[in-house]
């Protein structure tokens, strides 16, 4: 007659044999069930490959037939995703009833309504950065080329997407900015309209007469190919600086780019230099007058001193 302890392990030892046993069978209905259903995974690849084609095909299809017709260019892309992107979808919902057995559209609705709300909640951003990309290609207030300001990025649009608009910054980085941001916040596009002001500060001496240096701003500007022709430059005094009478230069050029409008004021600088000195007006630095007859001054001139003394007569020693 066996022990109680020799029983106890037979029984452990059983126990044990029968949920190996039964992690096998699993493993092995598993495996064999995903062997079954490997043609009908492929199938289901292979119907996603078909339907990609299908969205690419289309997007060609309405480039060809509407890219030259329609004039804003944006609602042909808006057209080209929203059709490729339900088309996808509609290729998804067929690939899973072919994959999964049992599945159907109606299953996927249905649980998408018991989560509505938790989905809702984490999709609220992405909603809304689809929705207002669809927006913004509609309307167009800008396109790709473009050179727009947004916050503290400044740059060239590279791309708009439905989610995310792309611009490369002018020191070459990457700036991914949300759709939204772009619809909810305030925009400035540089290259909206042909022509684009621009204008620098010069400073002449209280000396000089202010006409005779606006002619030779003037006569400057004449000289700057990248000044536009069609609108009249001017020149005003815009106040009574420190050292200066403020004068403001204000152009115009045709190609309202962050490269021309750099280059445009490089030469105009160059060139109101040149005239002004050679017109001997002058252009002065900031100065500083010190009243002796303060008190307060002369006390500090006088501590200068004594401080500078010792140096003074270590120097006449040697």
């Amino acid at each position: 007659m066996p022990t109680p302890d020799v029983s106890r392990l037979s029984n452990t030892l059983t126990d044990g044999v029968t949920v190996y046993q039964q992690v096998v069978y699993t493993t092995q209905d598993l495996a064999s069930g995903f062997i079954e259903r490997i043609p009908y995974f492929v199938a289901a690849l292979i119907v996603l490959g078909i339907f990609w084609l299908l969205s690419i095909l289309f997007k060609k299809v309405v480039h060809k037939a509407l890219g030259a017709r329609v004039r804003h260019q944006n609602l042909v892309k808006v057209f080209q995703r929203i059709g490729g992107a339900l088309i996808l979808f509609i290729g998804f919902m067929i690939a899973m009833v072919v994959a999964i057995p049992g599945f159907t559209p109606a299953k996927l609705i249905g649980a998408l309504g018991i989560g509505s709300v938790a989905i809702g909640f984490a999709f609220k951003d992405i909603f809304q950065n689809l929705l207002s990309g669809i927006l913004l290609l509609i309307s167009e207030p800008f396109r790709i080329g473009d050179q727009i300001v947004s916050g503290d990025y400044e740059g060239t649009v590279e791309d708009i997407k439905i989610r995310a608009t792309t611009i490369k910054t002018y020191d070459g980085r990457q700036v991914v900015i949300p759709n939204s941001d772009l619809y909810t916040s305030a925009l400035t596009v540089n290259t909206a309209y042909k022509q684009r002001r621009l204008q620098v500060a010069v400073g002449i001496g209280y000396e000089d007469d202010i006409e005779a240096a606006k002619a030779e701003i003037l006569r400057a500007l004449d000289k700057a190919d990248s000044v536009s022709t069609k609108a009249q430059p001017s020149v005003i005094a815009t106040g009574f600086g420190g050292s200066s009478i403020d004068l403001t230069v204000r152009w115009f050029i045709e190609e309202g780019t962050q490269a021309n409008k750099v280059a445009s004021i490089h030469q105009v600088i160059v060139e109101v230099k040149k005239a002004l000195d050679a017109a001997g007006i002058n252009i002065p630095f900031p100065i500083r007058t010190i009243d002796l007859s303060d008190p307060s001054v002369s006390a500090i001139v006088d501590k200068m001193q004594v401080q500078q003394a010792p140096a003074t007569d270590q120097q006449a020693a040697k």
